[in-house]
């Protein structure tokens, strides 16, 4: 199997890498593992990540993998240098396996090596080496690497360049192959390699732009016999030419694979068993090995039957698919690992509680039948007892005695045959052989005298024999201070203790196995979580989810920026006729666009969307933290430009709004964290949302919707506002031939919409003060330029009278009225005036030439040569600075047409009713309606998105957690959110596997949601601090103990009441 880069797969993935890369900036740097590290890219709209294993590979991927939770060193120092820097250039360093990378043109170098052990080196611009993965020695014979030397260019294969091939470097190289004896014709000697190999390898040596597998390929492609011996080659001129014709064409498959942005690759497989069943349905890869890959079809694997060929488009791809699927294949190895070890263990707890109690229950039948056995030889027992009591009463020495009794035992005596030795005197106990049914009186009948001992020894030895074979006694130790009765009582009592200890040996080993089983459990769980799942491809985000944005319960898109370049690209790129653009007079609140169908943009949209996005405006502000609820208010499209007033200037996200705007309710700070799935467009038929799609299905005709539109602000959802909110500013409302109608009696004043802070401006919503009033009026009576008509600027020039009147969006700035200081040189201090004199009277004969030759004398020189140095510093530095001023005033101006011309193309556009699209962007449009938060039975579900919108747009959403201002960050609300929705995974009941019941988790859905990354989704909620409120509490173990405890345990937040 292959393992590592080819020079030939560090050229392609270096060419596809510069294609992909260049002009992406570097997000983020991670560890995956001591050798293995992934580094993220990303523009807008354009996201890569790259996978770097040290001296093996480099390749883009597509799925995601688990990274440390903490960097380490070398990451550390490559986040330092690198992060936020714009990659300019990637390349190979000559024919090497060695790709550079160039950050900030050239700033910084990241090189990465491919051969050896491989190393990973940062340098500078001069190539001084910043930091590295591996530190090499000189003792290893390599080059030595560490921090602070240079990294060495030449000594890299064909740094300088390609030579050209020619016959007579081919001559050359053959001939160095053999002058060194390499072709393995060495006489005494076996040759090390196969004589097909010889030639190929040699040529690898020293023609080192071709890999072996490519000249092998191209061998076969132009019939050239790789058998030969490169001695054979130099011998005939033809075989020259013909080796050189096979370069060539190896030479014309590399210019082939770069002259394209993406090149074709090409895994080779090998075939399991069960293939060719399988080749007829989709699993036919599951049977497959992967063995190879290359950026070219090799033509030495076509005729081999056991191989497979699969194509891709990219050389990326291909890498990232064979090297993705083996570390599938080796995390899913290791996770089933885990889990057999986890049985395993379960296994064993359970064999040694049966052990345990088996042993038990052996005990208590060992006891009853010894009991038994005693009750049925009980005058035998009682024989016994009574011999060994009466030896003992006569002062006999122990050792006598067992002498005695293996003499007996000898002479076959009946009471002595049934006595085991040793005796256990010590402990006045004695071990009796006792058969489970009673003795027969025809044993008495053994018993012999001493006069024929002699004859009845052998028979008796033989009679020994025979009885030992199916001796099937019990041996019972009995005490002698007791009587046989006495004993088998003593032996009940223990089987009776024996069964009280198996019943709580079942209790206790039954609760511990439980216990046993529940900790093998969470070790399983913890070393699952530190394996990760298996490798999962990464979700390519829709072009609305880098914004703020929901969909409302009539089925509207809303988007809301997420800062004030956000809130830029929004209004240039996605407010078009027929959207209504909502925002509120608070320091923070987004700027939110609500998206109308574009085949009705004249359609009124309906109340309940309207208030949804206010909500939305007003969670993003400060309101939020102070918990205090606010009104937003909503204008058309054609009433937002950029256009500001002549000699005035909007920052970036800041807009102009004329006309009348319409307020909301005060919205409610409540929002809600939840799962929106993707589906199949077969499955959208299913869906029907609440919102005007079509033509015919608009009210009424165009009139009659522009009058609905326009009565949409005086309806009962949206309250009426008094002649003093009618009075409060509009952001300079035009005096177009409204003015005549309404007089003088309607005022139009700047009204901020943006978050920066303009101490020129006053709160919208606040009296001016009348002194305030008067100095405004003297300011405009003098300043000449300014109309007598346009009383919004009197209130613009007019200062707050506190902080709180400073508004939390400014829409314009105007210079300052404040007269501005005179210049001049400042007055002289008292006596330097006559000294002054004094000094011009006493030189005033001295030449410059004099002067500096004084100077001189006195060692003044060297202060005015510093003098003279800070003068020219400061020189510079003025006009450096004189530079940067011009820039910025023609970057300025340069913005200023460009957005002359686009609010001069954009009222074309509305006024016309024509809308220029991008392409591509109509379909864009529509992609959210393939976007559901419950699916229904049969729906094909294709990615789980997170969505934090208002709590009343998600009135139909399956997984929903509803957020409240708190103290708690969002990060861990969303931690704990997500853990309470995977930890219902494993609940009995909560999963439903045929996927029917829309009131229960599906396989897939439970597949999605374990796919997802706390750190990746956390960004999707807008405000800062949160309180969760879930069923059950915002714990995850709250409800069972609020249950059990009658509500004192709870902790006090969400809702008690349990699905």
């Amino acid at each position: 199997m292959k393992q590592r880069f080819s020079s030939l797969d560090v050229k392609v993935i270096a060419h596809e890498l510069s294609k992909a890369l260049v002009t992406l900036r570097v997000s983020n740097i991670y560890d995956l593992s001591s050798k293995i590290f992934l580094i993220k890219f990303a523009k807008p709209e354009n996201k890569q990540q790259i996978v770097i294993d040290s001296g093996f590979r480099c390749h883009l991927t597509e799925f995601s993998r688990a990274t440390a939770a903490a960097p380490s060193v070398f990451v550390a120092r490559l986040r330092k240098c690198l992060k936020t820097r714009r990659v300019t250039s990637v390349s190979q360093v000559g024919t090497d396996r060695i790709i550079e990378f160039q950050f900030s043109d050239g700033q910084y170098r990241l090189f990465l090596e491919f051969y050896a052990a491989g190393n990973i080196i940062l340098t500078d611009k001069d190539l001084k080496i910043l930091a590295l993965l591996r530190i090499v020695s000189e003792e290893k014979g390599e080059e030595e690497q560490r921090v602070g030397l240079t990294y060495s260019l030449e000594n890299r294969q064909n740094y300088g360049g390609i030579p050209p091939l020619t016959k007579e470097r081919l001559r050359n190289a053959l001939q160095k192959v053999v002058d060194r004896g390499d072709d393995g014709l060495v006489a005494g000697k076996k040759p090390k390699k196969k004589a097909a190999d010889a030639l190929r390898k040699a040529l690898a040596v020293s023609i080192t732009e071709f890999p072996p597998m490519l000249v092998d390929h191209a061998m076969r492609v132009t019939e050239f016999d790789s058998a030969l011996k490169p001695i054979d080659v130099l011998q005939s001129e033809t075989l020259v030419d013909h080796l050189l014709r096979s370069l060539q064409e190896a030479q014309r498959v590399i210019q082939e694979i770069t002259s394209s942005d993406v090149a074709k690759g090409y895994i080779i497989a090998k075939k399991r068993d069960g293939y060719d069943e399988a080749s007829k349905t989709d699993d036919s890869r599951k049977f497959l090995v992967y063995d190879d890959f290359h950026p070219f079809r090799p033509r030495q694997f076509e005729s081999d039957p056991a191989s497979v060929f699969l194509e891709f488009d990219g050389f990326n791809k291909t890498v990232d698919e064979f090297f993705s699927s083996i570390e599938g294949q080796k995390l899913e190895s290791r996770l089933q690992e885990r889990e057999l070890t986890a049985k395993r263990k379960i296994e064993a707890a359970r064999q040694d509680q049966a052990n345990r109690l088996g042993g038990l229950q052996e005990v208590q039948t060992l006891n009853e039948r010894k009991a038994a056995a005693l009750q049925a030889n009980v005058e035998r027992a009682q024989e016994a007892i009574g011999a060994i009591n009466g030896l003992i009463a006569q002062a006999m020495d122990w050792v006598r005695i067992g002498r005695l009794i293996e003499m007996e035992q000898k002479r076959n005596n009946p009471v002595a045959s049934i006595i085991k030795l040793p005796l256990k005197l010590e402990e006045n106990t004695i071990t009796l052989l006792l058969d489970e049914e009673e003795f027969g009186e025809d044993n008495e009948s053994a018993y012999e005298t001493d006069s024929d001992s002699s004859d009845s020894e052998d028979e008796g030895a033989k009679k020994d024999s025979k009885q030992k074979a199916p001796d099937k006694r019990l041996t019972i130790d009995v005490d002698l201070a007791i009587s046989p009765w006495a004993n088998a009582r003593r032996y009940y009592d223990e089987r009776r203790s024996a069964v009280d200890k198996e019943q709580k040996t079942l209790q206790s080993s039954t609760k511990a196995l439980k216990s046993q089983e529940a900790k093998i459990a969470h070790d399983l769980k913890k070393g699952l979580k530190t394996e990760k799942a298996v490798l999962r491809p990464v979700r390519k985000q829709m072009w609305f989810e880098k914004f703020s944005w929901f969909i409302s319960s009539d089925g509207y898109l809303v988007l809301a920026g997420k800062d004030a370049q956000q809130n830029e690209t929004l209004y240039k790129k996605y407010l078009k006729k027929g959207d209504v653009y909502v925002h509120a007079d608070i320091h923070g609140a987004a700027s939110v666009i609500i998206r109308n169908n574009p085949k009705t943009p004249d359609s009124p949209i309906p109340p309940s969307t309207l208030s949804q996005a206010g909500s939305l405006a007003v969670a993003c502000s400060s309101a939020w933290d102070s918990k205090a609820g606010m009104s937003a208010w909503w204008v058309n499209a054609d009433q937002v430009s950029k256009s500001a007033p002549t000699g005035e200037f909007l920052p970036t996200g800041s807009f102009m709004v004329r006309g009348k705007k319409n307020f909301l309710p005060p919205a409610v700070l409540l929002l809600g964290f939840g799962v929106i799935f993707q589906i199949s467009d077969e499955s959208k038929a299913r869906h029907v949302k609440h919102r005007i799609q079509d033509d015919d299905s608009a009210i009424g005709d165009p009139v009659e919707q522009s009058a609905a539109g326009s009565l949409a602000g005086k309806g009962p959802e949206v309250p009426e506002i008094d002649e003093d909110q009618r009075s409060m500013p509009d952001d300079h409302e035009e005096s177009d031939s409204e003015d005549g109608e309404e007089g003088e009696e309607e005022e139009t004043v700047a009204n901020p919409l943006q978050t920066q802070l303009q101490p020129e401006h006053v709160d919208s919503d606040q009296e001016p003060h009348p002194i305030t009033e008067q100095i405004a009026q003297l300011q405009v009576a003098e300043k000449a330029s300014v109309p007598s008509r346009e009383p919004e600027v009197e209130e613009d020039e007019s200062e707050p009278e506190s902080d709180d009147e400073i508004p939390q969006a400014s829409g314009i700035q105007t210079p300052s009225q404040k007269g501005a200081p005179k210049k001049g040189p400042p007055p002289a201090k008292r006596g330097k005036k006559g000294k002054a004199k004094k000094i011009a009277t006493k030189y005033k004969d001295q030449d410059e030439e004099d002067r500096l030759a004084a100077q001189k004398l006195i060692g003044a020189a060297a202060g005015l040569e510093k003098a003279r140095a800070e003068a020219e510093a400061k020189a510079a530095r003025e006009a450096e600075l004189a530079f940067q001023k011009e820039r910025r005033r023609a970057q300025h101006q340069r913005t200023q047409k460009e957005t002359a011309e686009h609010e001069e193309l954009r009222r074309l556009m509305l006024e016309e009713g024509q809308d220029v699209l991008d392409e591509g962007e109509e379909e864009k449009m529509t992609t959210f309606e393939a976007l559901v938060g419950m699916p229904l039975k049969g729906d094909e579900i294709l990615e789980a998105i997170p969505i934090c919108a208002p709590w009343a747009a998600m009135a139909r959403f399956k997984y929903k957690a509803k957020l409240q201002p708190g103290a708690q960050k969002k990060g861990k609300a969303v931690k704990e959110i997500l853990g309470r929705w995977v930890a219902d995974t494993g609940a009995k009941g909560k999963v439903d596997e045929t996927s029917t019941d829309t009131e229960r988790m599906w396989p897939r859905e439970v597949e999605l949601l374990k796919g997802w990354k706390v750190e990746e989704i956390t960004n999707t909620v807008p405000v800062g601090k949160v309180r969760v409120m879930m069923a059950g509490g915002s714990a995850g173990t709250a409800a069972g103990k609020g249950a059990q405890n009658k509500g004192k345990g709870g902790s006090g937040k969400g809702s008690k009441k349990q699905r």
